[in-house]
């Protein structure tokens, strides 16, 4: 039943924007990271990201890593400055220690902005982060 299944929480699992200048483009630009803060690998880690509001929504993007190692980061995607504007989901799912683990991490409409930025788990750059 229901009550039997169980949901391990995610913990140590984060999903930041940051942003850095891009050399290929001369210009500011914001990245979104995946961070792994926990003393575990994770394992198989799917992501599906889509942007979105009452009336307009993006494309769903779907990425794959094989592995983020402890005390780690990758980055995502990039992210464009018309979708900040917009909800920014990440559907997070991994293996850690034989169980799959799922998290939804959301960036509420313009919450990525320069006044949001803070010091970041693992990553040596300041951002916006969404536990």
């Amino acid at each position: 039943m229901k009550k039997d299944i169980e949901i391990p929480k995610v913990e140590g699992v984060y999903v930041a924007a940051v942003k850095e200048f891009n050399k290929d483009f001369g210009a500011e630009e914001w990245n979104a990271y995946l961070i792994n803060d926990s003393e575990t690998a994770l394992e198989t880690v799917l992501i599906v990201t889509r942007g979105y509001d009452g009336r307009k929504q993006t494309s769903t993007m779907r990425h794959k890593l094989e592995k983020l190692p402890v005390s780690s980061f990758a980055k995502i995607e990039f992210l464009q400055e018309d979708v900040l504007a917009l909800n920014n989901e990440f559907w997070i799912t991994f293996f850690r220690d034989g169980k799959m683990f799922e998290k939804k991490f959301v960036f509420r409409k313009n919450s990525i902005n320069e006044k949001a930025v803070q010091d970041l788990p693992v990553i040596p750059k300041k951002g916006v982060l969404v536990k």
